[in-house]
């Protein structure tokens, strides 16, 4: 085997762990449950094991090259601390890369887990061609990741691209944040579960009525499975998330200007529910979209002109690697990154 490292995703749920050579081939990988509830001490205790069972597994098979780890939340890219997060409550103001390394004894290369799932598709996604790109990630959250010129963009404070606290509907419903109208408040699953519920109560939306009142653990997943059946409240439910990121997008194009932008994360599994809002919104508010689009656009763009720029497209898709792109992104970080 040739030189390779081991990243992690850590998630609120689950501990993910793959050991992923030079070449972007997996060679082992494995799931924990992340013992949030006992602290972070367990927490740490337990990935540090499984890391050190699977590099001892492979040792002498080639050179482990380091430790990557997506974690969720703000992260202080020059002292390795975790400065807050949300599914990790208490792990605020830790300095989790000085422990894990004093306990590894081997280099590690924290990120937030957004930004390495961004960085998982530029390496072996959907994005592997492009230099320049852009990724929201549809999970209990909506997080973002942007890469120029094939490095992860952080910003003045390692806090760039947090695309999910835009605001898309100014005093619209409330967001973990503490603001109001926040895609996140509209595009994450938690979103779609509130959505839906408040379709019931209006008594406009029989069928999630009928599925909630069946289902005690009522999820994305189910408004999902209805709305391709064609259900009509389920259908509105996921055109509201389709419309809130088309608003997003939108203003990504018209901003950047960048070849790919990509939506990733769990809610991505609907995309056929969403993605025609998308470019609705896309071809009526981006004028730089309109101007880009890979295809004839059905309608005008906000300059009220379709005018084509040659081979330069804008591209805005789904992710390739589905829930692992932020491990594979994990274990990219120390082969890219220098001692």
């Amino acid at each position: 085997m040739s030189n390779y490292s081991i990243g992690v995703d850590l998630g609120g749920t689950n501990l993910r762990i793959a050991a992923v050579d030079e070449r972007g081939n997996l060679v082992e990988k494995t799931t924990l449950g992340t013992r949030v509830a006992l602290g972070r001490d367990y927490v740490v205790n337990d990935m540090c094991a499984a890391i050190q069972q699977m590099a001892e597994k492979h040792k002498g098979s080639g050179k482990l090259l380091g430790i990557g780890i997506g974690v969720p939340g703000i992260i202080d890219m020059e002292t390795g601390m975790v400065r807050e997060s949300p599914n990790l409550p208490d792990w605020a103001d830790y300095p989790v890369r000085g422990e894990i390394e004093r306990r590894l004894g081997t280099r590690v290369v924290l990120e937030n887990d957004a930004n390495s799932a961004a960085f998982g598709e530029k390496w072996l996604g959907v994005a592997k061609d492009v230099d320049d790109m852009a990724m929201l990630t549809l999970g209990t959250g909506v997080g973002g990741g942007l890469v120029l010129d094939g490095r992860i963009w952080h910003g003045m404070a390692g806090m760039a691209a947090e695309f999910g606290h835009t605001t898309v509907e100014p005093e619209g419903a409330l967001c973990g944040c503490g603001n109001r109208g926040c895609l996140e408040a509209y595009a994450s699953a938690t979103a779609v579960v509130r959505m839906a519920r408040e379709a019931i109560a209006s008594g406009s939306a029989p069928g999630l009525a009928e599925a909630a009142n069946a289902d005690v653990e009522f999820s994305a997943k189910a408004v999902f499975n209805l709305a391709i059946q064609g259900d009509e409240g389920a259908r509105r439910v996921f055109h509201q998330v389709g419309r809130a990121l088309g608003i997003v997008l939108s203003d990504m194009v018209n901003a950047l200007n960048l070849p790919m932008y990509v939506v990733g994360g769990g809610v991505s599994s609907a995309w056929d529910a969403f993605a025609p809002a998308i470019f609705e919104e896309l071809r009526h508010r981006s004028m730089v979209y309109a101007a880009t689009a890979p295809e004839p656009s059905h309608g005008q763009g906000a300059s009220g002109k379709v005018k084509s720029m040659g081979a330069k497209k804008t591209i805005v898709t789904r992710a390739l690697l589905g829930s692992d792109a932020g491990l594979y992104g994990a274990a990219r970080l120390p082969q890219v990154n220098g001692s």
